[in-house]
Formats: C-alpha cells, sequence, structure tokens
C-alpha cells in the first residue's frame, strides 16, 4: 500500500491502545508502519534497481524483527530520552512492521515474504496500492477525535477519546477486506465459468477497480493470448468482448532482448507476461521487443514494460524498463 496508508494504520493502531504499553508507541508505530519502505533508497539505482530490491528482503517475514529494532532505535536516538519498557516498546514496533506486510499483502503487487527461502510472490489482489475507502476510513479516524474536541469545546461538555474512532477505522480495513475476497472469489468463478475462443482457460485473475468494489480488470490467459474484460459481479459478462492480445512467436529477437538486464530483472518478477515484436524505421529495418506485466497495463497502453530495440542484425541496440506508460511507449 501507499505510505500514507501505513501511516495512518499505525496512528490507527496506537490511538486503538497500544500507546498505553509505552509513552513512546505513536512515534514507534509511525515509524515502524512505514519501516520496510526503506528499500525505496535503492531508486537511486534506476527503474530497474527499484523493480529488483524493493519489496525485497526488508519486507520478508524472516526479516521483520530486525526491521522493527529500527524504531526502536531512531526514537531512542532522536528523542534522547531512554525508551520506557524496552520489551514493550519492540512489541510495538513488531505490530508497526507486520501490518505493514500485511497491508502489501492484499494488493496486487505482491511481496515476496518467504526469502529468501522463495522469491516468490505472494498477492491476493483484494485492492489497489492506493485504496480510497481505506483512505477515507482512517482519516476519518483522525479527524473524529478533532471534531470531538472542538465540538465539546463549544458546548462545555466532555471530549471523547480517539480510541472507539481508531478501533472502528481499524475493524473496517479488516471488514473491507474480507468483503473485497468474497467478491474476488466470485469474480474468479465468473471468469472460470466461461469458454475463451473455443476453449477452457489455462489461468485467470481478477484485478481491482479503485473506486467500485464490485468492478474488476479480468485477466484471462489462453494458449496463445491474454485477454482482458471490464467485468462488474452483478452485471451480465460477455467472454466474446476482450480485447485479446496475442503472443509473439519465439524468435532471435526475444531471445536477444531476453539476454538484457532490464528484462531479466522484469521476467522475474512479471506474473503475467507478455511478448511483442513490432518492426521500426529507426534504425533501418529494426524491431522494438517489448515484454509486459498484465497486471499493470497491456501491449496497447503499455504500463510496467521492458523495452528493447534491436537493428537489422538483431543485436541490441539499447533497452530499458519503465513503470510509466508514457515512458513504454516511447521505446527508447
Amino acid at each position: 500500500m501507499d505510505n500514507l496508508t501505513h501511516s495512518l494504520v499505525g496512528l490507527a493502531l496506537s490511538r486503538a491502545g497500544l500507546n498505553r504499553l509505552t509513552t513512546q508507541s505513536t512515534a514507534i508505530l509511525l515509524l515502524a508502519a512505514n519501516a520496510p519502505d526503506i528499500d525505496v533508497v535503492s531508486a537511486a539505482g534506476g527503474s530497474v534497481a527499484y523493480l529488483h530490491y524493493h519489496r525485497h528482503f526488508t519486507h520478508a517475514l524472516l526479516m521483520a524483527p530486525v526491521m522493527a529494532l529500527l524504531p526502536v532505535l531512531l526514537v531512542r536516538l532522536v528523542s534522547r530520552k531512554p525508551i520506557e519498557a524496552w520489551h514493550m516498546a519492540y512489541l510495538v514496533s513488531l505490530l508497526g512492521v507486520a501490518s505493514h506486510l500485511a497491508l502489501d499483502w492484499t494488493n496486487i503487487y505482491g511481496v515476496r515474504l518467504l526469502l529468501p527461502f522463495s522469491a516468490r510472490w505472494l498477492r491476493l489482489d483484494l485492492t489497489s496500492v492506493v485504496d480510497p475507502w481505506i483512505w477515507t476510513a482512517l482519516l476519518l479516524a483522525v479527524i473524529a477525535p478533532a471534531l470531538s474536541r472542538l465540538v465539546a469545546g463549544e458546548i462545555g461538555a466532555p471530549a471523547h477519546p480517539g480510541r472507539t474512532p481508531a478501533l472502528l477505522a481499524l475493524a473496517f480495513v479488516l471488514l473491507y477486506n474480507g468483503a473485497r475476497s468474497v467478491i474476488h472469489q466470485r469474480a474468479l468463478a465468473i471468469l472460470d465459468s466461461r469458454i475463451y475462443l473455443g476453449a477452457a482457460p489455462l489461468a485467470i485473475a481478477a484485478f481491482p477497480d479503485t473506486f467500485n468494489p464490485l468492478a474488476w480488470r479480468g485477466l484471462v490467459e489462453g494458449s496463445r493470448f491474454y485477454a482482458l474484460f471490464d467485468l462488474n459481479v452483478r452485471k451480465q459478462f460477455d467472454p466474446t468482448t476482450g480485447p485479446f492480445f496475442y503472443r509473439a512467436e519465439e524468435s532471435p529477437a526475444l531471445r536477444r532482448a531476453a539476454e538484457t538486464e532490464p528484462f531479466k530483472v522484469f521476467g522475474a518478477f512479471a506474473q503475467y507476461p507478455i511478448w511483442t515484436v513490432t518492426p521500426i524505421s529507426d534504425p533501418p529495418n529494426g524491431s522494438r521487443v517489448q515484454l509486459t506485466d498484465m497486471r499493470f497495463g497491456s501491449p496497447r497502453r503499455g504500463g510496467f514494460t521492458a523495452t528493447a530495440i534491436l537493428d537489422s542484425q538483431q543485436r541490441v541496440v539499447s533497452s530499458r524498463f519503465s513503470f510509466t506508460a508514457q515512458a513504454s511507449a516511447r521505446g527508447n
């Protein structure tokens, strides 16, 4: 998830009662809820380095106890005050780190929780990286106590503490993801029950719409194609609407592109990869090879894409990886 969501969850955990365990709980939780994203420093090495190291060891379960130490030590260093109840402070920090991993697990990007034993990406495909409904619930939990104090000050009534709004917000996040899980299974069942171009699908996936929990971006994999669908679980589904994207045939151009670093790193990340080869005039009789992850785009509109430009002798002139549709569409 995005860092605002992680921060708001950390604040909600503190107000929900963890702030009673040690006086530094709020600061520790705000840091711990974001600690695994310390891997953002890898962006200094470019998009390929960031793709490889983001949600890497800092997001592994084995590293969680180590990551939980950092916020406690940082709060001790910055505040220059002794940490009250070190064991409780560490427990609070560990819960903050755990909340980060759990939230990242729910979205379509995924997380490598089992490193170094397995590099498998685990994901639930329940939420977008940024979810406005989770934002709203958590922000209301932050605003509610302030409004309560303001109203209480005007009418002379006692102000209500922020624990109840925090608990309600955290409960909403759990119930919301639970409901999305049920709807997600329904979307998958709809996709799996149809025939595509005369055959049953080899694999299916459903990716969440940012705003509408009933709407999903359906993906179907066939023997030689991927198909994308706008799917609403409450509406009739037509498996012929597509669009359908056909994989490029194996060729020397594909093999040359696959040997470059951007394609190697992206190939290890992509869950639904599709290759395309397009003739280009610059260089003369050259070709553009693209590898796209269908979770985040398509050959038509880019997204997470590795691109290589080859000359007429099938030599790689340039290769790159881009997170954005605009950059991948330029090709080089």
